[in-house]
């Protein structure tokens, strides 16, 4: 399994609009994605109701994981939205 651990740099962290960006891009792989806080339980990255849920503010640490064909390409892709500014 690939994952990728990432520092939300964000205002609002991963919340709203980057949140939003982000559960669209997981939902495109047809494999599970999930998402936990360091340390935390993973959820589901395709849902927007679990990933608002675990409230990652600016500054907090996540891992994203997935396992499937493509996987790198689109844990890369969901680390470049949630270390967006």
């Amino acid at each position: 399994m690939a994952e990728r651990r990432v520092s939300v740099t964000s205002e609002v962290g991963l919340h709203a609009r980057p949140a939003a960006t982000f559960v669209q891009t997981a939902a495109k792989a047809s494999y599970d994605v999930t998402i936990a806080k360091a340390g935390g339980t993973p959820v589901s990255a395709k849902s927007i109701l679990s990933v608002l849920a675990l409230d990652v503010r600016q500054g907090e640490s996540i891992v994203i994981s997935a396992e499937g064909e493509g996987a790198d390409a689109l844990l890369d892709e969901l680390a470049q939205i949630a270390a967006a500014p």
